[in-house]
Parts: C-alpha cells; sequence; structure tokens
C-alpha cells in the first residue's frame, strides 16, 4: 500500500468518525445551553436541565419501566436463548440448518414488518398494548443474538469435560448446571447486556406494541413532536451515557471471553 493510498484511507476513517460522532457531540452541549432556543452560538453554560431532568418524576417513572422492561426481556431472552443454543449447538441432526435459520430470522427481519406482525399475534393471543405485549416483542427479537452467542461459545468446549461428568455419576441436567451453564456465563453475560441495551433503546416495537405509558424512547418522540428542549437532549445525553457503559461492558466481557477460548 503507497503512501497516498494509506493517506487517503485515513482521511475516510477520520471523515467517518467526525460524521458519526459530530452529531452526538452537538447534542450533549445543547443539554448544558442556558437558553430554551437549541442552536449556536451557545453564550452561556448550564446543568439546569439535567437537574430537571433528573427531578422530573414522569421521567423517572417512564425510566424505571422502561428498565422494568428491559431487565425481564433480557431474563427471557437469556433462558430462551440458551435453550436454544443447547438443541442447536454441538448436536447434529437433519434438518438442522432450518431450525437455525428459523431461530435466527427475528434478527434480520427489518423492525417495522416485525413490530406490525408482533401487533396482530399478540392481539390474537389477547394480550392488550402494554408492558407484556412489548416484553414479548423484546424478547422475540433478542432471543437469537442470545441463541448465536451460545452456540459460539459451545462449540468451543470439550467434549471430555461432559463426558467425564457423565462418567462420574452425573446425569444430563446436574452436568448442565456444573458443567455446561459455568462454561457459558461470561458469553451470556455479554450476551445480556447486548439484550438490556437493546430493549432499553427499541422504539418501533415499543411504539408498535405500547399502550398509554410509554417507554422512554418513546417519550422523547413524542416530546419532539411539539418541539425540541434542552430537557430532552439533557434526557437524551443520559442515556447515551448508560448505554455506551453498558456497550463497552458488554465489549470487554466478550473480549475476555475470547482470549479464555
Amino acid at each position: 500500500m503507497t503512501r497516498n493510498t494509506r493517506l487517503l484511507m485515513s482521511m475516510i476513517f477520520w471523515a467517518f468518525i467526525i460524521y458519526l460522532f459530530l452529531p452526538l457531540i452537538m447534542m450533549v452541549m445543547m443539554g448544558f445551553k442556558d437558553s430554551e432556543f437549541i442552536g449556536f452560538p451557545i453564550r452561556s453554560w448550564t446543568f439546569k436541565w439535567y437537574q430537571v431532568a433528573i427531578n422530573d418524576m414522569e421521567v423517572l417513572g417512564i425510566f424505571a419501566y422502561s428498565m422494568t422492561i428491559a431487565i425481564s426481556t433480557t431474563i427471557l431472552s437469556l433462558i430462551i436463548g440458551t435453550w436454544a443454543a443447547m438443541a442447536l449447538g454441538p448436536t447434529k441432526f437433519r434438518g438442522k440448518f432450518i431450525l437455525f435459520a428459523l431461530a435466527c430470522l427475528p434478527a434480520v427481519i427489518p423492525g417495522i414488518i416485525s413490530a406490525i406482525s408482533l401487533r396482530i399475534y399478540a392481539q390474537s393471543l389477547d394480550i392488550t398494548p402494554g408492558m407484556w405485549a412489548i416484553i414479548l416483542g423484546h424478547t422475540v427479537h433478542n432471543v437469537p443474538f442470545v441463541t448465536l452467542v451460545g452456540i459460539a461459545r459451545l462449540n468451543s468446549q470439550p467434549e471430555s469435560h461432559i463426558d467425564a461428568a457423565l462418567d462420574l455419576g452425573a446425569d444430563n441436567v446436574i452436568a448442565f448446571m456444573r458443567i455446561t451453564l459455568p462454561f457459558l456465563v461470561p458469553s451470556l453475560i455479554g450476551a445480556g447486556i447486548f439484550c438490556m441495551l437493546t430493549s432499553f433503546d427499541d422504539f418501533v416495537r415499543s411504539f408498535f406494541l405500547g399502550g398509554y405509558e410509554p417507554t422512554l424512547p418513546v417519550y422523547i418522540f413524542s416530546q419532539l413532536r411539539t418541539g425540541m428542549s434542552p430537557e430532552i437532549n439533557a434526557i437524551s445525553a443520559i442515556i447515551l451515557l448508560i448505554t455506551a457503559a453498558l456497550g463497552l461492558s458488554a465489549e470487554r466481557l466478550m473480549r475476555r471471553n475470547k482470549k479464555k477460548v
């Protein structure tokens, strides 16, 4: 690779970084502006809007509601995804590829189509729009990610571990609880953080499956329809910080998991 080519690639890379992060930086900066008008220049800086957001009981209630959905979705996704990974893991059987494709299908369907179909399905089960319908939709979307991570981890597990446990008198349940599950824990932690992050930030499914009580992304969208406010920027900046912290934690756990493999 010539020097000019490297320079061009470097310029393209940094241009992409600026394109990606500049809007986020501007959004965070607007949350510190001592004015209700969104725009530059910023003549004075303040933490007022962050204090308003933190002390807003409605926002705190919606945040707790969104976290309840995210945690419930994560637990269900880990349980179902682990079961699916065990069923589709190292074991070979006829039709495995078809089942694997079906298990991964919810992750590749466009969000709007998934949301509409889940809304129809929830109504057919007499599940009214609200928390349980959102949990159902988020779980269906997140299970494939847990399954893929679980299968990748199981494929690296030595078969001798399970064989040794069975030879020592353990049944399949005991072997799973004492051998396989501890082996899966690092990857499940990373997958769980990813599921929580995805559920917390999900807008489309929450919008279609939600009732009168909105999740935080839906609430922000409804507020934006009436006009931009620095408080919304402050709330968005807090969400960005939480999302970044969870994402970095997941990345760190996944790297640690790869090193152990």
